[in-house]
C-alpha cells in the first residue's frame, strides 16, 4: 500500500490540515517528527543489489516500509532528540550519525517530494533568491549585501530615495530565554551617520519600493493562490509582519509574467512549494522581495478561504485539480 510520509514538528497545526486533507482523501499517512528518533522511532533500512531502499520506520504504534512511501511532505521538522545522559561529545556525534543515517535515507527515497530538503535548504539563501528572480524575468529591488560602512555610503548615493535594511537569514532569535524577531526597518539619517557595528557581520540594504499593498503568494505544484495583503499601521506598511492585527486580506490576481517568472523560478530551484513576497506599487508593478521555501500559510487560508492545504494534499498524491 501506497504511504505519505509526513516529516514535520509534532505540534505544527498546518501540518494536521494537511493530513487531516489527506486522510479524508483516502491516503495512507505516516507522521513523524525527527525529535522522535532515536528514542521513540526505529531505523531499519535495507539496500541490496536487487532492490532500493526498503525495510522501514517503526513507532509504538505502527511501522511503514521504505518501499511503500509514494511521497514524502516535509515541513521543519524538529531536532533529534538524544539521551540525556549522553555528554555533549556523545551528543554531536550521535546526532551527526542520525542525521546521514535516518537523513541520508529519507533523502534518498525515490518518490513525489514537496518539497526535497536538499532543495528547500539551498533555496533559503536570499542572495539565490534575489538572483533567481531576476534571472526569471522578475523585477527585484536595487540590492546590497555587505558588511562595509563604505559600501552603504555609497549605495545611499546611487539610490533614489530611501532604503531599508533587513536581516539575510531567519528574522528570530532567542536573547535573555525570550523569542525576538528583527523586522524590515527604514534606514535614518541618524543611522547613517553612525554605521558602526555593520563590519560586525553580514546585512542586506535594499531600495525603498512605494507600495499600494503587498501580496503572499501561495505555491503548490502548478497552482498559484495569491493573497493581497493591505496595511491598516505605519508598522505594517514598513513590515506587515510587525502588526498582523492591522492586516486586511483579499485573493488577488497575478499577471501574467510574474506567473510566468514565478514558474521558472519554482522549476529552477527545484521547489514544489514556496511562499512568495512582492510588492505592488501603486500603478501595479510587482517587485519581488522573496520566497521561503518551508513559509506560513495557514493563516492566509483562514483569512481568504484559499484551499492550501487541499493544494498541497493533492500535490502529494499526484491529483490535479
Amino acid at each position: 500500500m501506497s504511504t505519505v510520509l509526513v516529516i514535520a514538528a509534532r505540534d505544527d497545526w498546518p501540518t494536521d490540515r494537511v493530513v487531516k486533507a489527506l486522510t479524508d482523501g483516502g491516503a495512507d499517512v505516516f507522521r513523524m517528527d525527527t525529535a522522535e528518533f532515536p528514542q521513540e522511532v526505529t531505523l531499519a533500512g535495507r539496500i541490496d543489489a536487487r532492490r532500493g531502499w526498503s525495510g522501514g520506520l517503526t513507532t509504538a504504534h505502527r511501522a511503514v516500509d521504505l518501499a511503500d512511501v509514494s511521497a514524502v511532505y516535509y515541513r521543519a521538522p524538529n531536532p533529534f532528540s538524544l539521551p540525556a545522559t549522553m555528554s555533549e561529545p556523545e551528543n554531536l556525534f550521535a546526532a551527526a550519525q542520525a542525521r546521514a543515517g535516518l537523513g541520508g535515507i529519507i533523502t534518498a527515497l525515490d518518490c513525489r517530494w514537496v518539497s526535497h530538503p536538499a532543495a528547500m535548504s539551498r533555496a533559503e539563501y536570499k542572495p539565490l533568491q534575489l538572483a533567481t528572480a531576476r534571472t526569471c524575468g522578475l523585477t527585484v529591488p536595487p540590492t546590497l549585501l555587505t558588511n562595509s560602512p563604505d559600501a552603504v555610503r555609497a549605495f545611499v548615493g546611487d539610490v533614489t530615495g530611501p532604503i531599508i535594511c533587513k536581516p539575510v537569514a531567519t528574522p528570530v532569535f532567542i536573547e535573555d530565554d525570550q523569542f525576538k524577531a528583527v523586522y524590515t526597518r527604514r534606514v535614518t539619517e541618524d543611522d547613517l551617520a553612525d554605521l558602526r557595528g555593520i563590519d560586525t557581520t553580514a546585512h542586506l540594504f535594499q531600495a525603498w519600493v512605494d507600495k499600494a499593498y503587498e501580496v503572499r503568494l501561495t505555491v503548490v505544484g502548478d497552482r498559484l493562490f495569491p493573497a493581497e495583503v493591505h496595511a491598516g499601521s505605519d508598522a505594517a506598511h514598513t513590515d506587515w509582519r510587525s502588526d498582523y492585527r492591522a492586516l486586511t486580506y483579499r485573493i488577488g490576481t497575478a499577471p501574467p509574467n510574474v506567473v510566468q517568472g514565478v514558474r521558472r523560478y519554482m522549476d529552477r530551484l527545484d521547489l514544489r512549494f514556496a511562499a512568495f513576497d512582492f510588492v505592488v506599487s501603486p500603478d501595479g508593478v510587482w517587485t519581488y522581495l522573496e520566497a521561503n521555501p518551508c513559509g506560513q500559510w495557514d493563516w492566509i487560508e483562514h483569512a481568504t478561504g484559499l484551499p492550501i492545504a487541499q493544494a498541497i494534499a493533492d500535490e502529494l498524491q499526484g491529483v490535479s485539480r
